[in-house]
C-alpha cells in the first residue's frame, strides 16, 4: 500500500470533528503551497505572458480568445 493510500485510509477513520479540524488544517496548507508556487514561478518569470495579457486586457488591448470544440481557452 502505498503511502497516500496509507493517508486515505487514516482519514476515512477520522471522527466529524477530526475530518473538520483535518479540512481546515488542509486547506491552509494547500494555500500555502499554491502561494509559495506562485511566488516562485512569478520570480522565475513564468507569468509574464499572463502578465502582459491581463495588462493588456486591462488596457482595453485583449486578445481574441476562443473556446472551439475542445473547450479549451485558446487565441484566435
Amino acid at each position: 500500500m502505498s503511502e497516500v493510500e496509507q493517508v486515505e485510509r487514516q482519514i476515512e477513520k477520522l471522527s466529524a470533528a477530526d475530518l473538520a479540524k483535518f479540512r481546515a488544517w488542509f486547506f491552509e496548507f494547500d494555500a500555502r503551497v499554491w502561494d509559495a508556487q506562485i511566488e516562485s514561478d512569478l520570480k522565475a518569470g513564468k507569468l509574464q505572458g499572463l502578465i502582459a495579457e491581463a495588462l493588456a486586457a486591462r488596457s482595453g488591448k485583449l486578445l481574441a480568445w476562443d473556446c472551439g470544440s475542445s473547450g479549451m481557452l485558446k487565441k484566435r
